[in-house]
């Protein structure tokens, strides 16, 4: 029996990180991170080129017809670039479509999700990770009110897919009356997150197939499974330079690389890493073939990756001395994303409090 990836599989990584190499080049990033208005729309061109924004969206609709495998497998290349886009969107937001959504809301939005003529966003992080600062939305009359924060990509999308307090799901035109956005200053630089304020907004209950706090759950393991993945990306790169840099920075007549010491914080990183590969493959594939299993594994994948990432962040920092925290080298940029990942939809500490609840470890 073979456990690894499809060759198709393989190959549409590589095709995405050659395109990446062109689209979303170190340069790109620096700009992106410089210009609050930028939005990344000729970065998001060449992903539309691509096909992405269809990628779990069935052939019928125009789609890939992919699996959120496949999905996570192009969150991995997505985090290794520091892709300047949010790419949760356009993973979750089809999802609540066809999990929820009639055949009539199917068919208005799904084949112009997957064309990349309509971008997505989803606000879901008070429902998933708990409300602060007095955010979370509620329904009433058809209406939305209130607040949801942390919203990737939320600042221009046209399609918004809402969790209220109840964790039912809704749809918000991205021109509706009312529908206010703004930008939330973070660390990360590479995306933009959203502050989105409803005010007796109109909304569509998402209301065909599943409904209630299955779609939702369904959506947070799909988007814990999607973090991870791009942070497993952003620390294979991470580790990536800092060997690279081990092997060509001179100290005492020397490459860095061959003192003992620096041999085993790269050593160290690999090892952490590398089990991280099969349980975030495992747990894209368990999301469509083992259904049972999904959450739980989503979970373990979320909370590991944010821990393991903040050792793979801080220790190739050191690797790379002072220069690891210069603006020149930029790994600044892959530091931040994996530490906004880290709490996106839920921190480890409060995913691994769920896991526990899955388990009937806790009440």
């Amino acid at each position: 029996m073979d456990f690894s990836l499809t060759e198709d599989q393989r190959m549409m990584q590589e095709s995405l990180s050659r395109t990446l190499a062109e689209a979303a080049s170190l340069d790109r990033i620096r700009r992106f991170a410089g210009d609050p208005g930028d939005r990344g729309a000729d970065v998001w061109a060449a992903l539309t080129d691509f096909g992405l924004p269809g990628i779990v969206i069935a052939e019928e609709y125009g789609g890939l017809g992919l699996t959120l495998l496949d999905a996570a497998l192009m969150s991995e290349a997505l985090g290794r670039a520091v892709t300047p886009v949010s790419f949760l969107g356009a993973v979750l937001a089809p999802l609540a479509l066809r999990l929820a959504g009639s055949s009539e809301q199917q068919s208005r939005w799904l084949p112009r999700l997957a064309s990349g003529e309509v971008t997505a966003a989803v606000a879901i992080s008070e429902a998933v990770a708990g409300a602060r600062d007095g955010a979370g939305v509620t329904a009433s009359g058809g209406k939305l009110s209130g607040k949801a924060l942390f919203v990737p990509g939320g600042l221009g999308a046209e399609l918004l897919i809402v969790a209220d307090t109840s964790g039912a799901l809704h749809i918000v035109e991205g021109g509706a009356a009312g529908l206010t956005r703004e930008i939330m200053t973070g660390i990360d630089l590479t995306r933009r997150m959203a502050e989105l304020t409803f005010d007796q907004v109109a909304a569509e209950p998402l209301t065909g197939g599943q409904g209630g706090q299955g779609v939702l759950a369904r959506l947070r393991d799909a988007g814990w499974v999607l973090l991870a993945a791009d942070t497993l990306g952003a620390c294979d790169l991470m580790i990536e330079k800092a060997v690279a840099y081990a092997k060509e920075r001179k100290q005492f007549g020397r490459v860095i690389g061959s003192f003992q010491a620096v041999k085993h914080l790269c050593a160290e990183m690999a090892a952490e890493l590398e089990p991280c590969r099969s349980l975030v493959w495992y747990a894209g594939y368990a999301f469509d073939a083992a259904p049972e299993e999904a959450s739980l594994v989503a979970a373990h994948a979320k909370a590991h990756l944010s821990e393991v990432s903040r050792f793979i962040a801080r220790t190739a920092t050191e690797v790379h001395g002072g220069m690891g925290i210069t603006d020149l080298l930029g790994l600044h940029f892959w530091f931040k994303r994996v530490g906004l990942n880290r709490q996106l939809l839920g921190g480890p500490e409060r995913v691994r409090a769920l896991a526990a609840q899955m388990q009937g470890l806790t009440a």
